[in-house]
């Protein structure tokens, strides 16, 4: 068994419960009801575990965590725990009162999603009507009150044209980060593949005005980069190496290794509800599956970039190449990266090809108008 360092960061899912239906969410198809969901004591011993883990960054997500009426309640767990809390949200659900009161909790930054950069594609893609009006009030009421600022714009066939907008609109908001993301298909959205996939000429021209605007707001925004995976020569490393810097714990309290985990099928994880965090992060099944490099066939196990990218993403492996111990076949030395390559190109033809909406559990998908 590989040894392991503890972990800097750790992923709270809080809900899978959320008022948007965008056809690239990457959580699991099936997923987790609300009456299975963690308590407000249970995160809030996470947290404390987490901290004494080594954990000092909480990334608070979804789902929508603003649909978790205790959400101030378990920010200010986390802040008695001594973590750096990030709330990741679509804006829907947040109100002047509830940041002030996420303020007053010690809530320290807030990351925001936008699904476009105008009324139309914003709300076509989450499926909620008036969403991004909502979103923009909401992002005025965090700049008011002095909330850090990250603007997460996730991009695809339909809306890469608005990239340029996107970074304009995050220097106009005082955001000190972007992240432009590029849409990873995990999940749901691998029904979306024809609807959302790049084509080769939009991610190069993705990464050419990414470059110039690094360039150019060099101290005034931070970009973070992730790339057309399909469109790649080289895997990106997912999740610093699996096992190795993060950790998710799901609604209902699975612990996994990264967020698409589940969908390796040989894989079990423990659950929070039946053993401390330390105790699954260095012995668990699930974490020392692919933990380190001794796992590694070839071509990965003698190659020169495998403390680079580690056999780049496992559940992508899976997805792709039915075997999750195989090499990413979005590396060029895969034998599966030309049938990749030709699959990218066929999802990017396929124009016209209808958004499928997804709904969280108990909620019917509204489309926009």
């Amino acid at each position: 068994m590989t040894t392991a360092r503890p972990p800097i960061a750790m992923l709270a899912e809080l809900t899978h419960r959320c008022p948007l239906s965008c056809p690239y969410c990457s959580n699991p198809i099936e997923m987790a009801r609300q009456e299975t969901e963690l308590a407000t004591q249970d995160w809030a011993r996470v947290f404390a575990e987490a901290a004494d883990l080594g954990v000092l960054q909480l990334h608070l997500s979804g789902g929508e965590p603003a649909t978790r009426r205790d959400l101030e309640t378990l920010v200010r767990a986390a802040r008695e725990a001594g973590l750096y809390t990030n709330l990741i949200t679509s804006g829907i659900g947040l109100t002047e009162r509830r940041l002030d009161a996420l303020d007053q909790a010690g809530l320290d930054h807030v990351q925001l999603s936008l699904q476009g950069t105008t009324p139309e594609m914003a709300d076509e893609i989450g499926g909620y009507r008036g969403g991004f009006k909502r979103k923009m009030q909401v992002a005025e009421w965090i700049g008011a009150i002095g909330f850090p600022l990250t603007l997460n714009a996730v991009l695809h066939r339909r809306n890469l044209h608005q990239l340029p907008r996107a970074i304009e609109m995050a220097v106009e908001m005082g955001a000190r980060r972007i992240e432009v993301a590029t849409v990873q298909f995990h999940g749901w959205a691998l029904k979306n593949r024809d609807a959302l996939m790049p084509t080769r000429e939009q991610a190069a021209e993705a990464t050419r005005i990414v470059q110039e605007a690094r360039l150019r707001l060099k101290g005034t925004l931070v970009i973070d980069y992730v790339p057309a995976d399909y469109h790649s020569d080289y895997p990106k490393r997912c999740m610093g190496g699996w096992g190795s810097t993060g950790l998710n714990v799901t609604p209902d309290g699975q612990v996994l290794p990264c967020h698409a985990a589940q969908t390796i099928p040989h894989l079990s994880f423990d659950n929070v509800r039946d053993k401390p965090l330390s105790e699954i992060w260095y012995e668990g099944a699930a974490f020392n599956a692919y933990r380190g490099t001794d796992w590694m066939p070839e071509p990965c196990a003698s190659c020169e970039r495998k403390t680079v990218d580690f056999g780049g993403c496992r559940c992508q492996a899976m997805a792709l190449a039915g075997d999750p111990a195989a090499t990413d076949p979005v590396c060029i030395k895969s034998p599966h990266h030309v049938d990749l390559q030709a699959r990218a190109e066929a999802h990017a033809a396929a124009d016209g090809a209808a958004l499928v909406y997804r709904a969280a559990p108990g909620k019917a998908p509204e489309p926009a108008e």
